[in-house]
């Protein structure tokens, strides 16, 4: 069982950065990829971002050229820095770990909001 929790939501203005964190623990298990989501009320989820098995990333074209992924392999934590953050970025941002027998794990979600 692997356990995903992410951090690092918070409030911040228009123009800002944040830095999200998704963590995985449990026994014996090891990271294929990692995507992190995002739900905002009313709206469908929508993809954000994608860190692959061999280290690639992909990003939404809303995101692209403002997010960034990166990971930690000693803490098996992935980090999603967020720039130039915009009002349409408010959301709950979610990680989901993809173990190597093709198991999804989900996290609770941490909040973005963007507000003057």
């Amino acid at each position: 069982q692997v356990q995903v929790v992410e951090s690092g939501g918070g409030l911040v203005q228009p123009g800002g950065s944040l830095t999200l964190s998704c963590a995985a623990s449990g026994s014996s298990f090891a990271i294929r990829d990692v995507t992190w989501h995002r739900r905002t009320p009313g709206k469908d989820r929508e993809w954000v971002a994608t860190l692959t098995d061999t280290g690639g990333t992909n990003y939404a074209d809303s995101v692209k050229g403002r997010f960034a992924l990166s990971r930690d392999d000693a803490k098996n934590t992935v980090y999603l820095q967020m720039n130039g953050l915009k009002h349409e970025d408010t959301a709950v941002y979610y990680c989901t770990v993809r173990d190597l027998k093709w198991v999804n794990y989900w996290g609770p979600g941490t909040q973005v909001t963007v507000s003057s």
